[in-house]
This record gives structure tokens, sequence and C-alpha cells, in this order.
């Protein structure tokens, strides 16, 4: 139920009042680590970072000024893959940051990092692939940079992205 308050709280204040960023820039959310979103092991769950990178990267398409005009074209973000790395533990009531940011994409699928980040460093990073989809077909990636107005020049997918992606296809292949 929390993170049904969390979305509410998104909506009603935190879109209204962020930050303004470019198409490339880093987005950050904070959030703290109520007991609720923890596990018996006494620190943040797994199941909560995706959700939580839900939140943030709404919040990032909000700062990027590209919410509203995209839910009026009826575009939905529509999750293809992600990837995790955990590297340390959120414990109960520590405070942390969601640092988001879109790092490129290619022919039909765009490419999203988060990282989890507090004081004491990072604590996950994720990469995600989506495609935004609208009367159930794909809105293609030209149609939303035209959109957006994006003229710079498209950067290089992270090496990291870039051996995630092939590791997909291969999965793919491998089970047609």
């Amino acid at each position: 139920m929390n993170l049904y308050f969390r979305l509410f709280w998104l909506f009603a204040w935190r879109v209204r009042h962020c930050n303004k960023i470019d198409f490339l820039g880093k987005s950050t959310l904070s959030y703290r680590a109520l007991p609720s979103d923890c596990d018996i092991n006494f620190h943040l769950t797994n199941s909560r970072y995706p959700a939580f990178m839900d939140l943030a990267r709404t919040y990032m398409l909000s700062e990027m000024g590209l919410l509203k005009r995209f839910l009026k074209l009826g575009w939905m973000p529509i999750i293809n893959a992600v990837e995790f790395t955990y590297i340390r533990d959120i414990k109960p009531f520590a405070k942390f940051d969601i640092e988001s940011k879109m790092v490129g994409w290619d022919e039909k699928y765009f490419y999203v990092e988060q990282r989890f980040v507090s004081e004491r460093g990072l604590h996950c990073i994720a990469h995600v692939r989506g495609v935004f989809v609208c009367k159930r077909k794909q809105v293609p990636i030209s149609a939303m940079l035209e959109e957006i107005k994006f003229n710079a020049a498209q950067p290089e997918l992270p090496i990291e992205v870039q051996k995630w992606k092939s590791f997909l296809q291969l999965k793919k292949q491998q089970n047609i």
C-alpha cells in the first residue's frame, strides 16, 4: 500500500515541483526505506527495487518535460527487459536516491540506467530496455525523437549495455 501513497505523492506534489533536465540529463529521486519495504533479512527486499524504479522513471519523464505530452498522445512506456546488479543492501530507515538517466537507444528500444545510491555508496545498478506504445502499436524511436525535437548526436550505448543487448538477442535466438 505504501507504493500507492508514494505514487499519489509523486503525481500530486513531486511532478508539479520538479527540476528541469534535458533528454540525456540525470534525474534524482529520494526515498527512505520503510520497514514495510524490507524483508526478513532487514534490508530493502528485491521486489521493491523495480517498483521504485518505475516511480523514478515516471519522475524522470516529468523532469524532461515529456510526461504530460506523452500521456496526451496516449504513449505508454512498456519495459521489455531489466537487469540488476546488487552491490550492498539498503537498511530500514536509510535514505537513498535513485539516479535515472537515458543512456541511449537503437532502432527499436530505449535504454535507461538507474542507480540506487546513499551516503554509503552505490547499492544497486540496473539497466532497463523499453518502448512506448500507442493503441497497441510500438511508437518508433524516430517518432519519439521527432516529438521531443531531439537533434543532438545520438550517444553511443555504454559497453555494458551493448553486451547486455547481445546477451538478450542470444537468449531470444536460443528460445525461438
